[in-house]
Protein backbone atom coordinates (compact mmCIF):
# COMPACT_ATOMS: atom_id res chain seq x y z
CA UNK A 1 0.00 0.00 0.00
CA UNK A 2 2.77 2.42 0.99
CA UNK A 3 4.84 1.54 -2.09
CA UNK A 4 1.89 2.23 -4.37
CA UNK A 5 1.31 5.63 -2.77
CA UNK A 6 5.01 6.48 -3.03
CA UNK A 7 5.02 5.50 -6.69
CA UNK A 8 2.03 7.74 -7.40
CA UNK A 9 3.66 10.62 -5.55
CA UNK A 10 6.89 10.19 -7.57
CA UNK A 11 4.89 10.27 -10.77
CA UNK A 12 2.91 13.30 -9.61
CA UNK A 13 6.10 15.26 -9.03
CA UNK A 14 7.25 14.56 -12.53
CA UNK A 15 4.43 16.85 -13.68
CA UNK A 16 6.02 19.76 -11.88
CA UNK A 17 6.92 20.82 -15.37
CA UNK A 18 3.29 21.94 -15.67
CA UNK A 19 3.88 25.31 -13.93
CA UNK A 20 6.33 26.18 -16.69
CA UNK A 21 3.83 25.23 -19.36
CA UNK A 22 1.06 27.13 -17.58
CA UNK A 23 3.28 30.20 -17.30
CA UNK A 24 4.12 29.97 -20.98
CA UNK A 25 0.45 29.59 -21.87
CA UNK A 26 -0.48 32.55 -19.70
CA UNK A 27 2.02 34.84 -21.38
CA UNK A 28 1.05 33.67 -24.87
CA UNK A 29 -2.62 34.29 -24.15
CA UNK A 30 -1.79 37.63 -22.58
CA UNK A 31 0.27 38.70 -25.57
CA UNK A 32 -2.53 37.67 -27.91
CA UNK A 33 -5.03 39.73 -25.93
CA UNK A 34 -2.65 42.69 -25.80
CA UNK A 35 -2.20 42.55 -29.58
CA UNK A 36 -5.94 42.43 -30.13
CA UNK A 37 -6.47 45.32 -27.75
CA UNK A 38 -3.61 47.23 -29.36
CA UNK A 39 -5.15 46.82 -32.81
CA UNK A 40 -8.56 47.86 -31.47
CA UNK A 41 -7.12 50.98 -29.84
CA UNK A 42 -5.23 51.88 -33.03
CA UNK A 43 -8.46 51.57 -34.99
CA UNK A 44 -10.20 53.70 -32.37
CA UNK A 45 -7.58 56.44 -32.60
CA UNK A 46 -7.65 56.35 -36.42
CA UNK A 47 -11.44 56.59 -36.54
CA UNK A 48 -11.49 59.41 -33.97
CA UNK A 49 -8.70 61.27 -35.80
CA UNK A 50 -10.56 61.16 -39.11
CA UNK A 51 -13.73 62.38 -37.46
CA UNK A 52 -11.97 65.17 -35.58
CA UNK A 53 -10.10 66.68 -38.53
CA UNK A 54 -13.07 66.82 -40.89
CA UNK A 55 -16.26 67.30 -38.94
CA UNK A 56 -16.00 70.84 -37.50
CA UNK A 57 -14.75 72.43 -40.70
CA UNK A 58 -17.35 70.72 -42.90
CA UNK A 59 -20.27 71.27 -40.55
CA UNK A 60 -19.53 74.95 -39.86
CA UNK A 61 -19.11 75.67 -43.58
CA UNK A 62 -22.19 73.74 -44.65
CA UNK A 63 -24.29 75.51 -41.99
CA UNK A 64 -23.06 78.92 -43.17
CA UNK A 65 -23.83 78.06 -46.79
CA UNK A 66 -27.33 77.03 -45.76
CA UNK A 67 -27.90 80.32 -43.91
CA UNK A 68 -26.43 82.40 -46.75
CA UNK A 69 -28.74 80.73 -49.24
CA UNK A 70 -25.95 79.12 -51.26
CA UNK A 71 -27.37 75.69 -50.45
CA UNK A 72 -31.03 74.77 -50.32
CA UNK A 73 -32.27 72.79 -47.28
CA UNK A 74 -33.09 69.78 -49.44
CA UNK A 75 -29.57 69.83 -50.91
CA UNK A 76 -27.78 70.34 -47.59
CA UNK A 77 -25.44 67.61 -46.36
CA UNK A 78 -25.88 68.55 -42.69
CA UNK A 79 -28.12 65.58 -41.91
CA UNK A 80 -25.64 63.24 -43.56
CA UNK A 81 -22.77 64.79 -41.58
CA UNK A 82 -24.69 64.31 -38.33
CA UNK A 83 -25.62 60.74 -39.22
CA UNK A 84 -22.05 59.87 -40.19
CA UNK A 85 -20.73 61.51 -37.03
CA UNK A 86 -23.18 59.60 -34.84
CA UNK A 87 -22.16 56.39 -36.61
CA UNK A 88 -18.51 57.12 -35.81
CA UNK A 89 -19.37 57.78 -32.17
CA UNK A 90 -21.28 54.50 -31.90
CA UNK A 91 -18.36 52.68 -33.52
CA UNK A 92 -15.95 54.24 -31.03
CA UNK A 93 -18.17 53.12 -28.15
CA UNK A 94 -17.60 49.53 -29.33
CA UNK A 95 -13.84 50.08 -29.58
CA UNK A 96 -13.10 51.48 -26.12
CA UNK A 97 -13.75 50.22 -22.62
CA UNK A 98 -12.34 53.23 -20.78
CA UNK A 99 -14.99 54.80 -18.52
CA UNK A 100 -13.79 58.36 -19.08
CA UNK A 101 -13.75 57.93 -22.85
CA UNK A 102 -17.19 56.34 -22.81
CA UNK A 103 -18.38 59.42 -20.92
CA UNK A 104 -16.77 61.65 -23.56
CA UNK A 105 -18.52 59.72 -26.33
CA UNK A 106 -21.82 60.06 -24.49
CA UNK A 107 -21.24 63.82 -24.32
CA UNK A 108 -20.52 63.89 -28.06
CA UNK A 109 -23.84 62.17 -28.74
CA UNK A 110 -25.60 64.86 -26.74
CA UNK A 111 -23.74 67.58 -28.66
CA UNK A 112 -24.79 66.01 -31.97
CA UNK A 113 -28.40 66.00 -30.82
CA UNK A 114 -28.05 69.71 -30.00
CA UNK A 115 -26.64 70.38 -33.47
CA UNK A 116 -29.60 68.59 -34.99
CA UNK A 117 -31.94 70.91 -33.06
CA UNK A 118 -30.03 74.00 -34.21
CA UNK A 119 -30.21 72.87 -37.86
CA UNK A 120 -33.97 72.42 -37.53
CA UNK A 121 -34.31 75.95 -36.10
CA UNK A 122 -32.18 77.42 -38.90
CA UNK A 123 -34.18 75.57 -41.54
CA UNK A 124 -37.43 76.80 -40.01
CA UNK A 125 -36.11 80.39 -39.96
CA UNK A 126 -35.28 80.22 -43.68
CA UNK A 127 -38.98 80.39 -44.46
CA UNK A 128 -39.00 83.93 -43.03
CA UNK A 129 -37.24 86.79 -44.78
CA UNK A 130 -36.26 88.62 -41.59
CA UNK A 131 -34.56 85.73 -39.78
CA UNK A 132 -31.09 85.96 -41.34
CA UNK A 133 -29.60 87.72 -38.31
CA UNK A 134 -31.25 85.18 -36.00
CA UNK A 135 -29.72 82.32 -37.99
CA UNK A 136 -26.29 83.96 -37.89
CA UNK A 137 -26.55 84.22 -34.11
CA UNK A 138 -27.39 80.51 -33.92
CA UNK A 139 -24.42 79.74 -36.18
CA UNK A 140 -21.96 81.90 -34.22
CA UNK A 141 -23.16 81.34 -30.65
CA UNK A 142 -24.47 77.80 -30.82
CA UNK A 143 -23.29 75.77 -33.81
CA UNK A 144 -19.64 76.83 -33.76
CA UNK A 145 -19.43 76.45 -29.98
CA UNK A 146 -20.90 72.94 -30.07
CA UNK A 147 -18.65 71.84 -32.93
CA UNK A 148 -15.66 73.20 -30.96
CA UNK A 149 -16.82 71.22 -27.92
CA UNK A 150 -17.05 68.11 -30.07
CA UNK A 151 -13.57 68.77 -31.44
CA UNK A 152 -12.13 69.27 -27.94
CA UNK A 153 -13.90 66.19 -26.61
CA UNK A 154 -12.60 64.00 -29.44
CA UNK A 155 -9.11 65.48 -28.91
CA UNK A 156 -9.32 64.40 -25.27
CA UNK A 157 -10.54 60.97 -26.38
CA UNK A 158 -7.60 60.58 -28.77
CA UNK A 159 -5.13 61.73 -26.11
CA UNK A 160 -6.47 59.21 -23.59
CA UNK A 161 -6.42 56.37 -26.12
CA UNK A 162 -2.82 57.23 -27.07
CA UNK A 163 -1.84 57.34 -23.43
CA UNK A 164 -3.35 53.91 -22.91
CA UNK A 165 -1.54 52.64 -26.00
CA UNK A 166 1.77 53.73 -24.49
CA UNK A 167 0.82 52.12 -21.17
CA UNK A 168 -0.08 48.87 -22.91
CA UNK A 169 3.22 48.88 -24.78
CA UNK A 170 5.17 49.49 -21.59
CA UNK A 171 3.25 46.83 -19.67
CA UNK A 172 3.70 44.30 -22.46
CA UNK A 173 7.42 45.02 -22.61
CA UNK A 174 7.71 44.60 -18.85
CA UNK A 175 5.77 41.32 -18.86
CA UNK A 176 7.86 39.92 -21.71
CA UNK A 177 11.08 40.66 -19.82
CA UNK A 178 9.58 39.18 -16.68
CA UNK A 179 8.53 36.06 -18.57
CA UNK A 180 12.03 35.50 -19.91
CA UNK A 181 13.45 35.78 -16.41
CA UNK A 182 10.80 33.65 -14.76
CA UNK A 183 10.81 30.96 -17.44
CA UNK A 184 14.56 30.44 -17.15
CA UNK A 185 14.54 30.33 -13.36
CA UNK A 186 11.39 28.23 -13.24
CA UNK A 187 12.72 25.69 -15.68
CA UNK A 188 15.89 25.13 -13.66
CA UNK A 189 14.02 24.97 -10.34
CA UNK A 190 11.24 22.70 -11.57
CA UNK A 191 13.55 20.19 -13.21
CA UNK A 192 15.88 20.15 -10.19
CA UNK A 193 13.05 19.78 -7.68
CA UNK A 194 11.36 17.11 -9.74
CA UNK A 195 14.52 15.00 -9.77
CA UNK A 196 15.35 15.53 -6.10
CA UNK A 197 11.84 15.09 -4.71
CA UNK A 198 10.97 12.10 -6.87
CA UNK A 199 14.14 10.38 -5.70
CA UNK A 200 14.35 11.27 -2.00
CA UNK A 201 11.11 12.66 -0.58
CA UNK A 202 8.01 10.88 -1.90
CA UNK A 203 6.68 10.01 1.54
CA UNK A 204 7.09 13.51 3.00
CA UNK A 205 4.56 15.05 0.61
CA UNK A 206 1.59 13.22 2.09
CA UNK A 207 1.93 14.79 5.57
CA UNK A 208 1.74 18.50 4.59
CA UNK A 209 -1.16 17.75 2.26
CA UNK A 210 -3.09 16.10 5.08
CA UNK A 211 -2.20 18.95 7.44
CA UNK A 212 -3.33 21.51 4.88
CA UNK A 213 -6.63 19.69 4.37
CA UNK A 214 -7.22 19.63 8.12
CA UNK A 215 -6.36 23.33 8.38
CA UNK A 216 -8.73 24.19 5.53
CA UNK A 217 -11.51 22.16 7.13
CA UNK A 218 -10.93 23.93 10.42
CA UNK A 219 -11.02 27.35 8.74
CA UNK A 220 -14.21 26.36 6.96
CA UNK A 221 -15.84 25.30 10.23
CA UNK A 222 -14.76 28.58 11.84
CA UNK A 223 -16.17 30.55 8.92
CA UNK A 224 -19.48 28.69 9.13
CA UNK A 225 -19.64 29.29 12.87
CA UNK A 226 -18.89 33.00 12.48
CA UNK A 227 -21.54 33.28 9.77
CA UNK A 228 -24.17 31.72 12.00
CA UNK A 229 -23.04 33.88 14.89
CA UNK A 230 -23.33 36.99 12.71
CA UNK A 231 -26.89 36.12 11.72
CA UNK A 232 -28.24 35.64 15.24
CA UNK A 233 -26.81 36.87 18.51
CA UNK A 234 -27.21 33.82 20.78
CA UNK A 235 -27.10 35.91 23.96
CA UNK A 236 -30.02 37.99 22.73
CA UNK A 237 -31.99 34.83 21.90
CA UNK A 238 -31.22 33.14 25.23
CA UNK A 239 -31.97 36.25 27.26
CA UNK A 240 -35.25 36.78 25.41
CA UNK A 241 -36.32 33.19 25.96
CA UNK A 242 -35.34 33.46 29.66
CA UNK A 243 -37.45 36.61 29.98
CA UNK A 244 -40.40 34.83 28.34
CA UNK A 245 -40.01 31.94 30.79
CA UNK A 246 -39.86 34.34 33.78
CA UNK A 247 -42.93 36.17 32.51
CA UNK A 248 -44.77 32.86 32.11
CA UNK A 249 -43.81 31.80 35.64
CA UNK A 250 -45.06 35.17 36.89
CA UNK A 251 -48.28 34.55 34.92
CA UNK A 252 -47.78 37.78 32.99
CA UNK A 253 -49.59 36.54 29.90
CA UNK A 254 -49.65 39.91 28.14
CA UNK A 255 -45.90 40.24 28.37
CA UNK A 256 -45.38 36.66 27.15
CA UNK A 257 -47.59 37.38 24.13
CA UNK A 258 -45.84 40.67 23.37
CA UNK A 259 -42.34 39.20 23.59
CA UNK A 260 -43.26 36.06 21.63
CA UNK A 261 -44.86 38.14 18.88
CA UNK A 262 -41.87 40.51 18.75
CA UNK A 263 -39.43 37.59 18.65
CA UNK A 264 -41.41 36.03 15.81
CA UNK A 265 -41.39 39.32 13.90
CA UNK A 266 -37.67 39.68 14.55
CA UNK A 267 -36.75 36.34 13.00
CA UNK A 268 -39.27 36.67 10.18
CA UNK A 269 -37.74 40.01 9.22
CA UNK A 270 -34.25 38.52 9.56
CA UNK A 271 -35.07 35.89 6.93
CA UNK A 272 -36.77 38.43 4.58
CA UNK A 273 -37.51 35.67 2.04
CA UNK A 274 -33.79 35.27 1.28
CA UNK A 275 -33.36 38.83 -0.03
CA UNK A 276 -30.18 40.73 0.79
CA UNK A 277 -31.69 44.20 0.29
CA UNK A 278 -35.08 45.01 1.77
CA UNK A 279 -37.24 48.10 2.09
CA UNK A 280 -36.84 50.55 4.95
CA UNK A 281 -40.38 49.55 5.92
CA UNK A 282 -39.36 45.90 6.44
CA UNK A 283 -36.11 46.90 8.15
CA UNK A 284 -38.08 48.99 10.64
CA UNK A 285 -40.24 45.95 11.47
CA UNK A 286 -37.05 44.11 12.33
CA UNK A 287 -35.47 46.82 14.47
CA UNK A 288 -38.78 47.73 16.14
CA UNK A 289 -39.34 44.13 17.23
CA UNK A 290 -35.79 44.10 18.60
CA UNK A 291 -36.38 47.35 20.52
CA UNK A 292 -39.71 46.15 21.88
CA UNK A 293 -38.03 43.07 23.31
CA UNK A 294 -35.18 45.10 24.79
CA UNK A 295 -37.59 47.66 26.20
CA UNK A 296 -39.43 44.92 28.07
CA UNK A 297 -36.10 43.63 29.43
CA UNK A 298 -34.81 47.10 30.34
CA UNK A 299 -38.07 48.81 31.32
CA UNK A 300 -36.45 51.24 33.72
CA UNK A 301 -33.61 52.46 31.51
CA UNK A 302 -34.71 52.25 27.87
CA UNK A 303 -37.12 54.23 25.74
CA UNK A 304 -37.10 54.78 21.99
CA UNK A 305 -38.76 56.56 19.10
CA UNK A 306 -38.85 55.85 15.36
CA UNK A 307 -39.70 58.85 13.21
CA UNK A 308 -39.16 58.17 9.48
CA UNK A 309 -41.24 59.85 6.80
CA UNK A 310 -43.40 57.75 4.49
CA UNK A 311 -41.40 58.86 1.43
CA UNK A 312 -38.37 56.85 2.58
CA UNK A 313 -40.15 53.60 3.46
CA UNK A 314 -39.88 52.02 -0.02
CA UNK A 315 -36.17 52.78 -0.34
CA UNK A 316 -33.76 49.85 -0.17
CA UNK A 317 -31.31 49.03 2.61
CA UNK A 318 -29.17 45.94 3.29
CA UNK A 319 -31.12 43.78 5.73
CA UNK A 320 -30.08 43.77 9.38
CA UNK A 321 -28.50 47.23 9.15
CA UNK A 322 -30.25 49.14 11.93
CA UNK A 323 -30.38 46.37 14.55
CA UNK A 324 -26.56 46.10 15.01
CA UNK A 325 -26.37 49.88 15.45
CA UNK A 326 -29.20 49.85 17.98
CA UNK A 327 -27.53 46.94 19.78
CA UNK A 328 -24.30 48.94 19.98
CA UNK A 329 -26.22 51.90 21.35
CA UNK A 330 -27.74 49.75 24.10
CA UNK A 331 -24.75 47.67 25.16
CA UNK A 332 -21.97 50.21 24.67
CA UNK A 333 -23.87 53.42 25.34
CA UNK A 334 -27.01 53.26 27.44
CA UNK A 335 -25.94 50.40 29.75
CA UNK A 336 -22.74 52.29 30.57
CA UNK A 337 -24.48 55.35 31.98
CA UNK A 338 -26.71 56.00 34.93
CA UNK A 339 -30.38 56.80 34.58
CA UNK A 340 -32.74 56.26 31.70
CA UNK A 341 -31.47 55.93 28.18
CA UNK A 342 -33.15 56.81 24.91
CA UNK A 343 -32.67 55.79 21.28
CA UNK A 344 -34.12 57.90 18.47
CA UNK A 345 -34.25 56.74 14.85
CA UNK A 346 -35.02 59.40 12.23
CA UNK A 347 -34.41 60.18 8.55
CA UNK A 348 -33.79 63.29 6.47
CA UNK A 349 -32.70 64.26 2.94
CA UNK A 350 -28.98 64.46 2.14
CA UNK A 351 -26.92 65.70 -0.77
CA UNK A 352 -26.77 62.36 -2.59
CA UNK A 353 -29.81 60.57 -1.16
CA UNK A 354 -31.06 60.47 2.40
CA UNK A 355 -29.68 59.82 5.88
CA UNK A 356 -30.98 57.63 8.68
CA UNK A 357 -29.80 58.66 12.15
CA UNK A 358 -29.53 56.29 15.10
CA UNK A 359 -29.02 58.57 18.10
CA UNK A 360 -28.59 57.65 21.76
CA UNK A 361 -27.92 59.60 24.93
CA UNK A 362 -25.56 56.96 26.32
CA UNK A 363 -22.01 57.09 27.58
CA UNK A 364 -20.60 58.30 24.25
CA UNK A 365 -16.91 58.21 23.28
CA UNK A 366 -13.95 60.46 23.91
CA UNK A 367 -11.97 61.91 21.00
CA UNK A 368 -9.33 59.18 21.08
CA UNK A 369 -11.87 56.37 21.02
CA UNK A 370 -13.96 58.07 18.32
CA UNK A 371 -10.89 58.55 16.13
CA UNK A 372 -10.01 54.85 16.48
CA UNK A 373 -13.52 53.79 15.42
CA UNK A 374 -13.52 56.13 12.42
CA UNK A 375 -10.07 54.98 11.35
CA UNK A 376 -11.15 51.34 11.50
CA UNK A 377 -14.07 52.09 9.18
CA UNK A 378 -11.91 53.98 6.67
CA UNK A 379 -9.07 51.46 6.66
CA UNK A 380 -11.48 48.49 6.73
CA UNK A 381 -9.57 46.89 9.59
CA UNK A 382 -11.94 46.08 12.47
CA UNK A 383 -10.12 44.90 15.58
CA UNK A 384 -12.87 44.25 18.10
CA UNK A 385 -16.51 43.20 18.34
CA UNK A 386 -17.96 46.69 18.75
CA UNK A 387 -16.09 48.09 15.76
CA UNK A 388 -16.74 44.97 13.71
CA UNK A 389 -20.49 45.51 13.95
CA UNK A 390 -20.15 49.03 12.56
CA UNK A 391 -17.61 47.86 9.98
CA UNK A 392 -19.88 45.06 8.80
CA UNK A 393 -22.82 47.44 8.30
CA UNK A 394 -20.65 50.03 6.54
CA UNK A 395 -19.04 47.44 4.24
CA UNK A 396 -22.36 45.91 3.17
CA UNK A 397 -23.82 49.33 2.34
CA UNK A 398 -20.78 50.28 0.26
CA UNK A 399 -20.73 46.92 -1.54
CA UNK A 400 -24.40 47.38 -2.49
CA UNK A 401 -24.51 51.09 -3.31
CA UNK A 402 -20.93 52.38 -3.73
CA UNK A 403 -18.18 53.97 -1.65
CA UNK A 404 -19.94 57.34 -1.59
CA UNK A 405 -22.48 55.82 0.81
CA UNK A 406 -22.02 54.25 4.23
CA UNK A 407 -21.98 55.32 7.86
CA UNK A 408 -20.43 58.18 9.76
CA UNK A 409 -20.20 58.69 13.52
CA UNK A 410 -20.37 61.67 15.85
CA UNK A 411 -19.99 61.18 19.58
CA UNK A 412 -19.31 63.14 22.74
CA UNK A 413 -18.21 61.62 26.01
CA UNK A 414 -21.02 61.36 28.58
CA UNK A 415 -23.52 62.90 26.13
CA UNK A 416 -24.22 60.24 23.52
CA UNK A 417 -23.53 59.01 20.00
CA UNK A 418 -25.10 59.62 16.60
CA UNK A 419 -24.55 57.10 13.80
CA UNK A 420 -25.58 58.42 10.36
CA UNK A 421 -26.38 55.98 7.55
CA UNK A 422 -26.13 57.63 4.14
CA UNK A 423 -28.21 55.82 1.48
CA UNK A 424 -29.40 56.48 -2.10
CA UNK A 425 -33.04 57.21 -2.91
CA UNK A 426 -33.34 53.81 -4.56
CA UNK A 427 -36.95 52.72 -4.30
CA UNK A 428 -37.88 49.05 -4.17
CA UNK A 429 -40.70 49.56 -6.69
CA UNK A 430 -38.35 51.30 -9.11
CA UNK A 431 -35.83 48.45 -8.84
CA UNK A 432 -38.53 45.86 -9.49
CA UNK A 433 -39.78 47.89 -12.45
CA UNK A 434 -36.24 48.07 -13.93
CA UNK A 435 -35.79 44.34 -13.44
CA UNK A 436 -39.09 43.61 -15.18
CA UNK A 437 -38.17 45.89 -18.10
CA UNK A 438 -34.77 44.22 -18.47
CA UNK A 439 -36.40 40.80 -18.51
CA UNK A 440 -38.89 41.87 -21.16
Amino acid sequence: MKTGLSGRIRLSYLVLILPYMITLGFFLIHNHRVNLRYETMLGSVAAAGSFNTEFKKDFDLETYLLIAGNVKPEDSTLDRLLTDAQSVIENLEDLTDDKDNLKRLSDCSKYLNNLHSYVERITENLSYEDRYDSNMLIWENDVQIITSLIEDTVDAYIYEENRQLQSEQEENRRLNNLFLQISGILLVIVVGLALVISAFAPDAIARPIEEQVRAEQERLRRAEFELLQAQINPHFLYNTLDTIVWSAESKDEDQVIRMTRSLSDFFRASLSKGKDDISIRDELVHVRSYLEIQQIRYQDILSYSINIDEKYLDCLIPKITLQPLVENAIYHGIKNRRGGGRIDISASDSENGFTIKVEDNGAGMDEKRLEKVRESLVNRAPGETEIYGLYNVNERIQLDFGREYGISIQSEHNKGTVVCINLPLNHEKDVQKDENMSKS
